[in-house]
């Protein structure tokens, strides 16, 4: 079994974060490989990976990183595979990872979600694998329906609280 998906972080600090894309990742059936890659640390590393990940099955990439957040833009910058970045709260709130992801230049995109939003880009990277596969696709399907099932539970649930002034 080939990961169509690597989850790849800079510290295995982000793993409570990231641990989300995985669960969900999981529960799709997708294949994962998750590892710690820092575009300061282990440079080499990060070009190996990024350079070989397409011929070894991997269909999108999702990168963590806090602070200076380099490492999403760099895998990007090595590879045709789309990139997520999830910007970790590490320090000035996530604002500074956020815009380090964010603001990449024209040729390098790397879409990126929410600060700590790693369910997000399992949701994300799910869509973009699904576009080609009508099996995951109906999954995506199911999953976004079950999320307005939801909802719609805890909207009777809240109609059960009741107050002399409340009008609905």
């Amino acid at each position: 079994m080939k990961p169509q998906v690597s989850i790849i972080m800079g510290s295995t600090s982000d793993w409570p974060v990231m641990q989300k894309a995985a669960d969900f990742l999981n529960e799709m059936k997708i294949p994962f490989e998750v590892n710690a890659l820092s575009a300061h640390r282990t440079p080499d590393e990060v070009e190996v990976f990024a350079k070989n990940a397409k011929a070894n099955g991997t269909k999108v990439i999702i990168a963590a990183a806090g602070m200076a957040a380099h490492l999403p833009g760099v895998i990007a910058a090595l590879t045709p595979l789309p990139v997520i970045g999830v910007p970790i709260k590490a320090s000035l709130d996530g604002m500074d990872a956020l815009l380090a992801i964010a603001q990449m230049p024209p040729g390098i995109p790397v879409a990126t979600v929410a600060i700590n939003g790693a369910l997000n880009a399992g949701i994300l990277a799910t869509q973009m694998i699904a576009t080609g596969d009508e099996e995951l696709y109906k999954k995506t399907v199911a999953y976004k329906e079950n999320l307005k099932k939801k909802i719609s539970q805890a909207n009777k649930d809240l109609s059960e609280f009741k107050f002399e002034y409340r009008t609905n």
